[in-house]
């Protein structure tokens, strides 16, 4: 009879037990269903042109500046080569316009000037010592008028020679000419830098660094402008897409951390929720959920940090729990 007790109480305590384990002592912290996403940097020429180099195959690593494709650019290399000549040319025809007269007109000039000063000199000491002549009655008022005006000629000779001078130092071209050559050589050089940048254009380096996605066209073929050449997927772009029903979303906000979980994922990986849907939709297909199919969820992402990031590829099914739930109590092993 007691044997019979003994063994009626320990199939209660055993039976107690796991209605409790069913009912309460097995409530797993609330965790959502999603897939790791990415935006991906598609890379492409700004001109239409024959592609002629690929640098980069599927899955390697670049780095910001990193060449990936290339352009025939021989076109493109005739106009840079046409643009500086222009340049050249419109340079020199301003330079032309500002410079005086050539160094040998400058020393004729020069000459000139030297010549009238001394003839202008003398004739002032002729005119002089005529003067004093007159005064002892050995020289005529005729010959003092005739000398006077020699050294007066004289005088004017040393202006017009002066005048000669600065004129042939002044810059060739006038005032007008001057500013309209100034401004072809502007223009010019604007040309060569847009030309240049065409060039420079025919030769495509990574914006960013990251693995490479996908190539999305071969050497031969002729790309419109715009047309994606290179996928890139930089690790600061893969974030976490996951759907959660309305009564957990009173507890989610824009900047809150989650935990993400995946299969063969190292622990502790965690994200930054950067976007929370305002309007509800139904479970999309990938999250398989008996419970949860046909309802109504929000859509919320979430952005690991680059490190972690990287350990995550887009497609890959994830589990999100709230930040610093234990992984026994998530069902995690």
């Amino acid at each position: 009879m007691r044997r019979s007790l003994i063994v009626s109480i320990v199939a209660l305590l055993i039976a107690g037990a796991a209605l409790f384990w069913e009912f309460g002592g097995n409530e797993a912290a609330p965790g959502w269903q999603g897939y790791a996403e990415a935006d991906y940097v598609k890379v492409g020429p700004t001109q239409q042109g024959t592609l002629v180099a690929l640098s980069v195959g599927r899955g390697d690593e670049v780095k910001q500046g990193d060449p990936l494709f290339a352009q025939d650019d021989s076109q493109d290399s005739a106009a840079v080569d046409q643009a500086r000549h222009q340049l050249d040319q419109a340079q020199a025809q301003l330079t032309n316009l500002q410079a005086g007269g050539k160094e040998t007109e400058i020393n004729q000039a020069e000459a000139n000037l030297a010549d009238a000063i001394a003839t202008r000199e003398r004739a002032q000491a002729d005119l002089q010592r005529a003067e004093t002549l007159l005064k002892s009655g050995n020289t005529t008022f005729q010959n003092i008028d005739q000398l006077r005006a020699a050294a007066t000629s004289a005088v004017a000779r040393v202006a017009v020679a002066e005048a000669a001078l600065v004129q042939i130092k002044a810059p060739m071209g006038r005032p007008g000419e001057i500013a309209a050559a100034e401004a072809a050589v502007s223009a010019a050089r604007a040309a060569l830098a847009q030309a240049q940048w065409r060039f420079d254009q025919r030769h495509v380096a990574a914006p960013v660094g990251g693995r490479v996605a996908d190539t999305l066209a071969l050497p031969g073929e002729t790309m419109a402008a715009g047309a994606p050449v290179v996928s890139l997927l930089p690790p600061a772009n893969i974030f976490v897409r996951f759907f959660v029903p309305e009564p957990d979303l009173a507890h989610l906000h824009r900047g809150d951390s989650v935990s993400i979980r995946c299969d063969n994922c190292p622990a502790g990986l965690t994200g930054t929720i950067s976007f929370v849907a305002p309007q509800p939709q139904y479970t999309p297909p990938i999250i398989y959920s008996e419970s949860t199919r046909a309802k109504l969820v929000y859509l919320i992402e979430a952005r690991p940090r680059p490190d972690q990031a990287m350990l995550l590829k887009p497609g890959q099914p994830v589990d999100v729990h709230p930040a610093g739930s234990p992984p026994e109590r998530a069902g995690q092993p």
